[in-house]
């Protein structure tokens, strides 16, 4: 019987993180080095961790990383402000906002404040547009770290029926995209698919991207699928995936797992696209 293979998110940030790091060496050398300013907005413990996760990538791979915390209380205007400083502030390559905000700002009203050139998250409306024309610009990072994964473990995507369950406009849509550009025969399925175990059953390549511990079981999948798993759900049983890994690791062909699978491939790839912000805006 043929193994699962365990499609390492680890391993695989680490190989991008050691190239990034060179190209970095090699800007530094002539004078440039790339920046990354994050916002944080009042003290959601698990916003927290992700910039603590951010910075210490940044670190490790040469990027200047700056940290500007800001109170829950503070009103868009000034938030919006502070953006539109870093937009023109020419050492600043890449901007992000760390969501969620507070409820009493507007966060696509922020989003679309970050010049789009600036913008490493890849949620900006050029960024998503430029994707959907198969254009040049900074993409989802999410995704863009699933296609790196599948790539580096030379998973086949053309041809093949790819199925996500999740349309959010961080992973879900622009995930359909990329698989499209790469001929996939893309399924989006959501909260009102009717009869959702028919589609995931015909999937080559499966996401999972419901924010729903465990959704996905063994019954739903294919013989040797391909698995990919983007949820993190803090459950008193731990963190937990969308897909129930013990009993979907018998079926597939290749899995990530959680932790250790699509998280670090999320900013690994952020550092990606500060890279290619830096070089782009500076010739």
């Amino acid at each position: 019987m043929s193994q699962t293979k365990i499609l390492d998110g680890r391993k695989v940030a680490k190989e991008l993180e050691a190239e990034i790091g060179q190209v970095v060496e090699n800007l530094t050398k002539q004078g440039i080095t790339p920046g990354l300013t994050v916002i944080l907005v009042g003290d959601n413990p698990a916003s927290e961790i992700y910039v603590s996760y951010k910075e210490k990538a940044c670190k490790r791979v040469g990027i200047n990383s700056n940290l500007i915390k800001l109170p829950a209380e503070i009103n868009e205007e000034e938030l919006l402000g502070e953006v539109e400083r870093l937009n023109q502030d020419d050492s600043v390559d890449g901007i992000l906002v760390q969501l969620p905000l507070p409820e009493h700002i507007d966060e696509e009203k922020v989003i679309n404040t970050i010049r789009a050139d600036k913008d490493v998250d890849g949620f900006h409306p050029i960024n998503i547009g430029k994707l959907m024309i198969n254009g040049s610009g900074l993409h989802s990072c999410t995704p863009r770290g699933i296609m790196e994964i599948l790539h580096r473990y030379e998973i086949e995507v053309e041809g093949k029926n790819a199925v996500i369950i999740g349309r959010s406009n961080i992973v879900g849509k622009p995930m359909a995209q990329m698989l499209l550009q790469e001929n996939a025969t893309v399924t989006i399925c959501h909260s009102r698919t009717k009869d959702l175990k028919e589609h995931t059953l015909k999937a080559d390549i499966l996401v999972a991207a419901v924010g729903r511990a465990e959704f996905v079981t063994a019954d739903m999948v294919k013989k040797g699928a391909v698995i990919i798993d983007v949820g993190i759900n803090r459950t008193e049983n731990g963190l937990l995936g969308d897909v129930e890994f013990k009993g979907v690791k018998e079926k597939a062909a290749a899995i990530t797992p959680v932790p250790g699978g699509v998280g670090p491939m999320t900013i690994a790839t952020l550092l990606k696209n500060t890279l290619k912000a830096c070089q782009e805006r500076r010739g």
